[in-house]
């Protein structure tokens, strides 16, 4: 167990920039122990150095919890080709101990919060509770308990200061982008600047308990589809209870036949996408530590902090937009993007451009054709929409996507780098028709959702 995050801007600074300071000592010396060696020891020596660097970033942000391990777990989340070929699944399994498996907080400390929160200590309000959590993440850890009445629940629990410790990071925005561009030059101001819009709303646990309850009464009896109930009787702005729902995590997942990955994929972009299209709401945190499989084949969504509620018109452009693309109507596209005020009529984009960046983002769900998601293709994808500087969309750099859709995108991006990871395949335009067109499901999952929706529709008295 470990102390509480530091939340001293000054303290953190230093550990980040240290890292920084630390990748170009180690080039340094790399450069200069590679004069004279032959060229299979200057690689070896290349790729010992790339790892050391990635690994003592993976420590560092462990261990500062917050937004820089927050950044951490999103990196998880794609193959960037940050080391070597042959280190490189090992340092995937190391940014995905970001996700569940972070330096854990000492008991104590969590106690102190639970027990300031709620006007009374941990035993009061709960009859066990294992002091050992089952899980680390970037601005909590997860325990377990119960209550009273036998009910198995996962208390989750910030850590003590953590909302100063996001605040400082945000204020050292600059050290942290530092950091990981010595890693990952594409990463431009655009990818943090999207952290810092989020991270803060996902600080409120109460609003999060009551989000998660009325997604859990959404989903009720769903047949492949699990929201565990929350308690926010019991929680509070650092501390959420939700029922226990266990299950095989996403590690164990990417290790099923490839049917049974296909099936999760396919309930896994139903639940992130088609919930925006269906119920005009979703959750905009898709990631590997936030679903697991149950023993009755129903994956459980977890994570419920940052939520998003869309009007109608902001879903109709999507919705429209997405029709354009898919039917190659690029004039209209570009219309559609100039209207919404997406793309700047001055800048110089052409309607081409604007329909080959839609396509370089979202095409996965466009073209009527079984498509296997590797890690390699969800990268490029998101590396193309974060910083379209990095390839042939140089007038995109002046789009301006508007708030109502920043979110919409980043779950649409995050699920696909999801199912890279997953390596799923299907025939995702045909899914997305359902919500796009309205047409009927073609899959054994669309008409299991069809008939639970109809169950659920109250129908008309003659």
């Amino acid at each position: 167990m470990g102390r509480p995050p530091s939340t001293s801007r000054l303290a953190r600074g230093t550990q980040i920039g240290g890292v920084v300071a630390n990748q170009a000592w180690r080039k340094r010396r790399a450069r200069l122990a590679m004069i004279g060696r032959s060229a299979e020891v200057r690689a070896r020596i290349a790729d010992e150095q790339v790892l050391a660097m990635a690994t003592q970033m993976v420590r560092v942000l462990g261990d500062l919890k917050g937004l820089a391990m927050k950044f951490g777990q999103f990196l998880s989340m794609f193959d960037l080709e940050l080391v070597p070929p042959e280190h490189r699944e090992g340092f995937q399994q190391q940014l995905a101990a970001l996700r569940d498996r972070a330096p854990a907080v000492d008991f104590a400390a969590i106690s102190a919060v639970i027990e300031e929160d709620l006007g009374a200590p941990t035993e009061h309000w709960f009859a066990d509770f294992d002091p050992v959590p089952i899980a680390a993440a970037s601005i909590g850890q997860v325990h377990r308990a119960r209550l009273a009445d036998g009910t198995e629940v996962v208390v989750k629990v910030q850590y003590p200061g953590i909302d100063q410790a996001v605040r400082a990071d945000l204020r050292n925005i600059g050290l942290l982008r530092g950091m990981v561009a010595q890693l990952v030059p594409g990463f431009t101001v655009a990818v943090f600047d999207e952290f810092r819009t989020h991270i803060e709303s996902e600080l409120d646990y109460l609003a999060e308990a009551r989000t998660q309850q009325h997604v859990a009464e959404l989903y009720r009896d769903h047949p492949f589809i699990c929201v565990p109930q929350a308690f926010p009787e019991l929680s509070s702005r650092r501390v959420l209870v939700t029922e226990y729902a266990p299950g095989l995590d996403f590690a164990a997942m990417r290790e099923l036949p490839a049917a049974e990955r296909d099936r999760i994929g396919e309930i896994v972009y139903r639940f992130y996408v088609g919930s925006l299209f269906e119920l005009s709401e979703f959750c905009g945190d898709p990631h590997p530590g936030n679903i697991l499989l149950r023993d009755d084949g129903r994956v459980v969504f977890l994570d419920f902090g940052l939520y998003k509620r869309m009007d109608a018109a902001a879903l109709d452009v999507e919705r429209t937009c997405l029709r354009a693309a898919a039917e190659e109507r690029v004039a209209d596209l570009y219309r559609l993007l100039v209207a919404a005020g997406i793309v700047d009529e001055s800048a110089g984009v052409s309607a081409a451009e604007a329909f080959d960046y839609v396509l370089s983002a979202s095409q996965w769900c466009l073209v009527d054709d079984e498509l296997p998601i590797t890690p390699e293709l969800a990268c490029g994808a998101v590396l193309l929409a974060i910083d379209p500087r990095l390839a042939q969309f140089a007038g995109m750099k002046r789009q301006n996507l508007p708030p109502e859709h920043l979110l919409s995108r980043r779950a649409d991006l995050h699920t696909f780098g999801l199912l890279g990871q997953l390596r799923a395949t299907a025939n995702w335009h045909r899914i997305a028709r359902e919500w796009l067109y309205g047409d009927p499901p073609q899959t054994e999952c669309g008409v299991l959702h069809q008939n639970w929706k109809a169950a659920r529709t109250p129908q008309p008295v003659d």
